[in-house]
């Protein structure tokens, strides 16, 4: 497992890179693009950069983009950050050779989603399933929770690599039901 934090004093829960992140990080590699869909604050996007990665980091909460902006600068980190609406129509944005979905999650888009990958590329993906209801934080619309074993379905067409479903912990004081997703582009006929 590659171990990877990014530049970033503090590591509360919205700053902290994802066990699952941490855990597959070799697949992005130096001068890969990544896109980082609904980055929030920028934790996947920075610990991308500091693998190497050109990124492309998507969010429409243009305060935490402005913040994350200063850091990165300062870092010296490859990163694009776009203010965007993902409920509204999307730019194209292109393909890329890896592409972040975390604690975000809208049906709808996936195919959109999926596109966004490149032949041979991954999209990692990871959010809250259903069960996190039980913990008193969290999503709680339907809407915004996956069902179980519902991933599978979820990357198609990608080629599901590894998911898994957990419950595991957050920080010091909180849990969360996690489902989480790597998929890969074939190309046809390989």
């Amino acid at each position: 497992m590659v171990q990877v934090q990014p530049s970033i004093s503090s590591t509360t829960d919205n700053q902290r890179t994802s066990d699952w992140f941490r855990s597959h990080a070799d697949v992005i590699r130096p001068g890969s693009r990544v896109l980082d869909l609904a980055c929030g604050g920028g934790r996947h996007s920075r610990a991308a950069a500091a693998l190497g990665a050109t990124v492309v980091a998507v969010d429409r909460d243009g305060t935490r983009l402005a913040e994350s902006r200063r850091e990165s600068q300062r870092s010296g980190e490859l990163i694009t950050w776009l203010e965007l609406d993902l409920e509204q129509p999307w730019p194209d944005f292109g393909v890329f050779d890896a592409v972040l979905l975390f604690r975000y999650l809208d049906r709808g888009r996936m195919p959109e989603v999926t596109r966004c990958v490149a032949p041979g590329g991954i999209l990692l993906m990871e959010t809250f399933l259903a069960a996190q209801r039980t913990q008193g934080w969290g999503p709680t619309s339907d809407a915004h929770l996956l069902q179980p074993m519902e991933m599978t379905r979820l990357v198609a067409p990608l080629e599901l690599v590894h998911a898994r479903e957990v419950f595991e912990p957050v920080d010091e004081t909180r849990w969360a039901w996690i489902g989480s997703a790597l998929a890969r582009n074939v190309p046809d006929g390989t």
